[in-house]
């Protein structure tokens, strides 16, 4: 099973011709390919699966994704893999 979530795009930028940007998924930031929705800009929400953005979600929905995740404890889980990377 796959997993896609909703981010926040914070940045962007062009590197080596293709769009990137910074995206925050309740608390983590992690860099994402925007190509697949040049439509996106900083401040959209966008559907994010293995590091590409896939599709706009508004912030509506993408607050409803994180109350889900955050009752299944998977928000907490992230954060605290994250914090154990560093």
């Amino acid at each position: 099973m796959c997993l896609a979530i909703p981010g926040k795009i914070v940045s962007d930028e062009v590197q080596n011709g293709i769009r990137v940007g910074r995206v925050q998924f309740g608390g983590i930031t992690r860099e994402t390919c925007l190509d697949f929705v040049p439509e996106a800009s900083v401040g959209d929400y966008v559907i994010v699966h293995v590091g590409f953005a896939i599709s706009r979600v508004d912030a509506e929905e993408a607050e409803r994704s994180y109350e889900v995740l955050e009752s299944m404890g998977l928000l907490q889980v992230e954060l605290q893999s994250d914090l154990e990377d560093s």
